[in-house]
């Protein structure tokens, strides 16, 4: 990669001799082919920018002249030299392209890009001050600072930065850290037990050192996490999905409620006239990806269209039934709709609320299913209802919270069990005239 250095006015003599001997200079036929009227063509491009500024006048100039071009899309400003878990957060929340770093304060602007350099490899940076000295210059260059802009930023030569920026992201286009620790619990029918479940596996999660979890209810019709939690954040899901385009680090611990270790955003308030864009779901959960190390979605088991696109992204389905005739019915009827739509592979059944004298075993569960029962947890009648007039989870060192944890691990470190042949005995119960209709066949 190439280290240029540009001014608004005159380039200095000594700093342009020391580059032009390192960059080498482009053929003429390049040259023209990248002009046009002696200005540089810039192909249609939105670079996704953060600004990091010390000096008021000199930020303000810089982020007048980036947004009159047209190719900048300012997703944060900063004013002073953040704290690296912040400048990361950022960089991450806002899928930033291009950093441009303020080096009036040399150490603290090197220490910015040494950083962006080992964690963030691929994000451009742009260096810019109101003077630019031979020895700065070098020592941003040896930091990784490929564009040095000098103030006041005239318009060809930030263009120029612009196209250069464009032509290394071409080569390598960022990619930001994003988790893969994707969960859905799906309720074969309501009242299961799926958010119990849901809330106390997330929170398990939680608590191993270094991971950070989120928690959402997706069951924008009848979410009971909010009252299982008692929670009194007014900001819900719809308001997450409303506020997409603002969506930022700053914003979005206002749209959360930390509760032993993992955010929760619940579903608000009852509005049957809530109507959610399956793409907006998409942008939402990959502004969540770049947030959080674990994702668990709380689904109502309607199966609409935004709920379909969350289990789309999801690495394991937790279909939670109960070994009771309506609730396996169900189940195996939503096992046949998610295999038509090629989901069933990351389907993993738990069975709630086992007695100990149950009408239906797991092996015959099992065969009604076709599925392995990968975690039973016991019915635990007291130990719920206590933590739910609480307002509380399930105590960590109970016999169902060890469970809980149990199955967390299982979730983080193990592969998704495959499907199972289903026996021909115990299967006369279930047999029904057709199956549910995905949407692929409407």
């Amino acid at each position: 990669m190439v280290l240029t250095q540009r001014s608004g006015v005159n380039t200095l003599g000594a700093a342009k001799v020391f580059f032009n001997g390192l960059r080498g200079r482009p053929r003429k036929e390049e040259r023209r082919s990248k002009y046009l009227n002696g200005v540089r063509v810039l192909e249609a491009h939105l670079f996704r920018s953060i600004v990091i500024s010390t000096k008021h006048e000199i930020g303000k100039g810089l982020t007048s002249v980036l947004e009159a071009t047209g190719h900048i899309n300012l997703a944060r400003q900063i004013v002073g030299y953040p704290e690296a878990a912040d400048l990361l957060r950022s960089v991450r929340a806002n899928a930033a392209e291009v950093v441009f770093v303020d080096f009036a304060e040399t150490e603290k602007a090197l220490s910015v890009v040494k950083l962006l350099e080992a964690r963030a490899a691929q994000v451009q940076i742009v260096a810019f001050d109101e003077h630019a000295h031979p020895d700065v210059l070098r020592q941003s260059m040896r930091a990784g600072v490929r564009e040095f802009l000098i103030s006041p930023f005239a318009r060809q030569a930030v263009m120029d930065t612009l196209a250069n920026i464009k032509e290394m992201l071409d080569k390598r286009p960022v990619v930001h850290e994003s988790t893969n620790q994707v969960f859905s619990f799906l309720p074969s029918k309501a009242g299961v037990g799926a958010s119990t479940i849901a809330a106390n596996v997330c929170a398990a999660m939680g608590r191993q050192p270094d991971t950070r979890v989120l928690l959402s209810d997706f069951d924008l019709s009848s979410g009971m996490l909010r009252f299982m939690l008692k929670l009194t954040n007014e900001h819900s899901v719809p308001d997450a999905i409303e506020r997409l385009r603002d969506m930022d680090e700053n914003l979005w611990p206002q749209l959360v409620t930390t509760i032993q270790g993992m955010d929760v955003l619940h579903a608000g308030r009852l509005n049957p006239n809530l109507r959610i864009d399956p793409t907006h779901i998409g942008q939402l959960v990959e502004f969540m990806r770049r947030m959080y190390g674990v994702l668990c979605f709380d689904h109502s088991g309607n199966l609409e269209r935004y709920s379909l696109e969350l289990m789309q992204e999801s690495k394991r389905i937790i279909l939670v039934c109960t070994a009771e005739i309506p609730s396996l019915h169900l189940a195996r009827e939503k096992m046949a709709f998610l295999k038509d739509l090629g989901l069933s592979a990351r389907v993993s059944i738990v069975l709630n609320r086992m007695h100990k004298k149950p009408l239906f075993g797991k092996d015959q569960v099992e065969d009604v299913l076709g599925m392995p029962v990968v975690r039973i947890f016991p019915n635990d009648y007291q130990a719920v209802n206590h933590s739910v007039q609480e307002g509380k989870l399930i105590e960590p060192s109970g016999e169902l919270g060890k469970s809980f944890a149990e199955f967390a691990a299982q979730l983080m470190d193990q592969p998704a069990a495959k499907p199972e042949a289903a026996k021909h005995r115990f299967l006369e119960l279930f047999r029904t005239a057709s199956p549910l209709v995905s949407p692929a066949r409407e």
